[in-house]
Formats: structure tokens, C-alpha cells, sequence
């Protein structure tokens, strides 16, 4: 991760939501301010993601798959 973390057991497995909108969906949440991200948003051959917390601190993957 860009924070320096690494995988250790139980803190990898995520939630994962497919959003139509991620960058609408980012803004909305962060405008909130509650809200602590892992990541940027990273765009890859199978579309864009982001990872989050909930606020136990467990992982949340936003995904919004590549156009078809």
C-alpha cells in the first residue's frame, strides 16, 4: 500500500461494491470526512478501484469495472 503497509493474515480480505461512478462515489464520501482511504484510485485493464475502511478499520474495495 502507499502508506507502507503489508499483507499480514485477516487484514487483506475486503467488502468489495461495483459502482457505476467511482470518482462521484469518492467525492461523496470524502466529502463526508469520516472516511479513511487506503489508496487513490488506480486504473488497471479491468477498470478502476479504490480501497477504504469502515470504521472497525476493515477493508472496502470500490471497483467500477472497464467499459465493455
Amino acid at each position: 500500500m502507499p502508506d507502507g503497509r503489508t499483507p499480514e493474515p485477516g487484514g487483506w480480505n475486503r467488502i468489495h461494491f461495483v459502482v457505476d461512478d467511482i470518482d462521484a462515489e469518492v467525492e461523496r464520501l470524502r466529502s463526508g470526512g469520516s472516511i479513511r482511504f487506503r489508496s487513490e484510485v488506480i486504473s488497471g485493464p479491468g477498470g478502476r478501484q479504490i480501497l477504504l475502511e469502515d470504521p472497525s478499520g476493515n477493508p472496502i474495495e470500490l471497483f467500477q469495472p472497464a467499459p465493455s
